[in-house]
């Protein structure tokens, strides 16, 4: 691990918005915020929005500056990346955000039952080759129900055709009520104050002339969930290593 991750995440231990519970430390304690983060932490009964796969939290931020009566928590493996979000939210001396450095696998580890309002999935990778993997899987979606309160939502960001079909696909087989959907968000008139924040993915997206496709639904609780079975075609400008982009 290079020194300025290192630093990074040194600096970060001296956030009191940021808690470092990677898979390895959660086998060794439990996550004291559990089911206790409006009381213990936000201290006061303020929406929680949660934006998972957060990379340099964008979204985290931008919203918690836009909406300051909505708590937000953004959560990424990747600490080097949340750092940037974390700096910039204590240097303004942002209340109403905070940061999880913890696989989105253990989300059941971080939050309780029906403690979620919101969950926010911006430009995850769309893993076309292991449906498990797909932050929009039935999987996942069982994971988000456990936390999300009966009338939370989920939104999904991405500039994946691959993911955008997978993930309609899968809310209307199993008839999750869909609030707004688009394959050209810019395009549709629908971008408001809130979808028109940008993710460091999204400008590179947009530079390259990809369109933005946006999807927000209700899961419905107790409902055992089916995957689609259908053939879609794969992403064309990039391999299925969301890292290695084909030309």
């Amino acid at each position: 691990m290079g020194k300025n991750k290192l630093a990074k995440f040194a600096e970060m231990e001296t956030f009191p918005h940021v808690f470092q519970f990677p898979f390895a430390r959660l086998q060794q304690e439990d996550f004291p915020l559990k089911g206790e983060w409006s009381k213990s932490f936000f201290k006061n009964d303020n929406p929680i929005v949660v934006e998972l796969g957060c990379g340099k939290g964008e979204y985290a931020v931008g919203l918690a500056r836009r909406f300051p009566h909505k708590n937000f928590i953004g959560m990424d493996v990747k600490g080097a990346r949340i750092w940037t979000g974390a700096k910039e939210s204590y240097e303004e001396g942002l209340d109403n955000v905070a940061f999880i450095r913890g696989e989105i696998e253990m989300l059941e580890s971080f939050f309780g039952s029906d403690e979620i309002d919101e969950i926010w999935i911006t430009f995850p990778d769309p893993q076309m080759k292991k449906t498990s993997k797909r932050l929009t899987s039935t999987r996942f979606l069982n994971k988000y129900m456990s936390v999300l309160k009966p009338e939370g939502i989920i939104h999904l960001k991405t500039d994946s055709p691959f993911l955008y079909i997978y993930t309609k696909a899968l809310v209307e087989l199993n008839q999750l009520p869909i609030q707004v959907i688009t394959e050209d968000l810019y395009a549709s008139g629908k971008a408001d104050e809130i979808l028109e924040i940008k993710t460091y993915y999204e400008r590179q997206w947009l530079d390259r002339g990809l369109t933005i496709k946006y999807i927000r639904f209700a899961p419905i609780h107790n409902d055992e969930l089916v995957e689609p079975d259908i053939e879609i075609e794969p992403d064309s400008y990039r391999s299925f290593s969301r890292s290695r982009r084909v030309q």
